[in-house]
């Protein structure tokens, strides 16, 4: 069910299906309607609709925009079923919620707007910098203690995203430059999983505590989130990049890929699935790799969204010559399964044996096992 959540989180429910997002999930959609019931107490229909409200009614509160850019952004069909469905949950339209609003709104510089995205504390902000940090890629990561800046392309439109804390708030503030308003809530939705925002530190920090060999670290480093990622085919060039090379180096090899291929952003898969990595100094077999890696997203063949559970996503990228268990586990932390677990890392290898009792967060206590190792 937390996969269906993360792609009706990601927008599968906008233009596809109930059967359509079954089918991807590889369940029949009245199961998948019965557990959403049972675990929810709502449909994913319902799901969606109240995360389009949500967002929605963030724009209204925070922005300037015109009602029909708000309905457009929150995944809203039409503007008569936006105002209705606001008028039904509410009791009064979008323009009125607005004038009762005495909240400073942003956004009224053409193409950039501000918003808060709550948390659920405690959050370690200082452990998820130490780890993009050193692993942020050049001319497109800006990364300091205090703000994580970005280049982002979507829908074949650039932009920028930065995110800072708020010192005594629980919640981050994130800017957004992009010229187009229908792509906020995919935006937002993206920047919450690169900090792990959705996660209960309640929930993972009690259960890994009942470890010995964790709880010391738990203790140190309350908090932890598990650092997510933009672009899942991004983090699988960046996972294939570090195989057995430090993290500076592979750090180096990915800015001279973007510099080479990619500019401003990082390349998308069309433009590495025939390219000739050679011209940057990677060896036969890792250009290799990246190339097939970039031609089975070309051809649909592999997914980085929710789509798939750990172990079939595993098997679907070990499939792919010079992938081990190691580099898809990697990726698949990076992208959000909470139950990814590194086992060859030099650092867990020690833990393979206990780290089932960690289940469902073993994601978790690598970084915490990192962390103690001052590895993030």
């Amino acid at each position: 069910m937390s996969r269906g959540l993360k792609l009706i989180a990601e927008g599968a429910l906008d233009e596809d299906s109930v059967d359509q997002l079954a089918e991807r999930l590889g369940l029949g959609s009245r199961h998948l309607r019965r557990m959403f019931l049972q675990h929810l107490g709502a449909t994913p229909i319902a799901v969606a609709q109240t995360r389009r409200v949500h967002f929605a009614k963030k724009l209204i509160d925070e922005t300037e925009l015109p009602m029909t850019q708000v309905a457009m952004a929150s995944g809203f069909g039409s503007i008569r079923r936006f105002n209705a469905t606001f008028q039904k949950l509410y009791g009064r339209t979008p323009v009125d919620l607005r004038r009762s609003t005495a909240r400073e709104r942003n956004g009224n510089e053409a193409g950039v707007y501000t918003f808060r995205l709550g948390y659920r504390p405690p959050y370690n902000w200082a452990s998820i910098i130490q780890f993009l940090g050193p692993r942020a890629i050049p001319g497109v990561e800006t990364i300091t203690l205090d703000e994580y800046r970005r280049s982002i392309l979507l829908d074949g439109k650039a932009g920028f995203i930065s995110v800072r804390p708020v010192l005594g708030k629980n919640y981050l503030e994130l800017k957004i430059e992009f010229p187009e308003p229908a792509a906020l809530f995919r935006i937002v939705e993206r920047v919450r999983n690169i900090f792990d925002l959705r996660a209960d530190p309640s929930d993972v920090d009690e259960h890994l505590r009942r470890d010995s060999r964790l709880k010391s670290l738990v203790q140190a480093h309350a908090g932890m989130r598990v650092a997510g990622c933009w672009d899942g085919f991004e983090i699988g060039v960046r996972a294939i990049l570090g195989q057995q090379v430090s993290v500076k180096g592979a750090t180096t090899m990915a800015g001279r890929l973007v510099a080479e291929f990619g500019r401003e952003n990082f390349p998308t898969a069309e433009a590495l699935a025939d390219a000739d990595l050679a011209r940057i100094g990677l060896t036969k077999a890792r250009a290799h790799s990246i190339r097939e890696l970039a031609s089975a997203v070309v051809r649909g063949e592999v997914s980085f969204d929710a789509s798939l559970g750990l172990e079939a996503f595993e098997e679907a990228m070990t499939k792919l010559p010079g992938v081990g268990p190691w580099t898809a586990q990697y990726i698949a932390m990076r992208i959000g399964e909470p139950d990814a677990f590194p086992a060859g890392d030099l650092y867990l290898r020690s833990f393979a044996k206990e780290s089932e009792a960690w289940r469902p967060w073993r994601a978790y206590a690598a970084m915490y096992i990192w962390s103690g190792n001052h590895l993030l």
